[in-house]
């Protein structure tokens, strides 16, 4: 690839965020399909929605039981070497994203922690049961 490092430095700090918003979604949904499945709200048991989040949690469980890193991740740090950034020339949204996103710490609590969320997800799947996707007549036959 050969971007410049402006650019570089730019799809960085979107894939930053992207990064972001995926752990909000994966983090934040499962507190909203506990709380709205005893108050009976029917978005949490959308099927795709819920296949997405435990496909993402088992994912990310995976990789870390793997000793991988996530490839957005790699993918930003490639991005953020083209861009020639050191640890301390660091953007805006690479500097707060950064500190809410990536934490020091053993490897093993990562793991620890993952699986654990994993198995939230997993157990959130079954005591909040989502709904089977409905299949519409074909052809207007019915």
């Amino acid at each position: 690839m050969n971007l410049s490092p402006t650019t570089a430095a730019l799809l960085a700090d979107a894939l930053l965020a992207l990064h972001m918003g995926i752990v909000v979604f994966v983090v934040g949904l499962l507190p909203l399909i506990l709380i709205g499945g005893t108050r009976g709200w029917r978005w949490v048991r959308h099927f795709g929605l819920r296949l997405t989040h435990l496909a993402l949690m088992a994912f990310i469980a995976a990789q870390a039981w793997l000793g991988q890193l996530c490839p957005l991740t790699v993918w930003e740090q490639d991005l953020r070497r083209i861009a020639g950034q050191g640890s301390y020339r660091e953007s805006f949204i690479e500097h707060w994203l950064s500190r809410l996103l990536y934490w020091e710490a053993p490897w093993w609590v990562f793991v620890a922690a993952y699986s654990a969320f994993a198995l939230l997800v997993g157990v959130a799947w079954w005591g909040v049961r989502p709904h089977k996707p409905e299949t519409s007549p074909r052809n207007g036959s019915r």
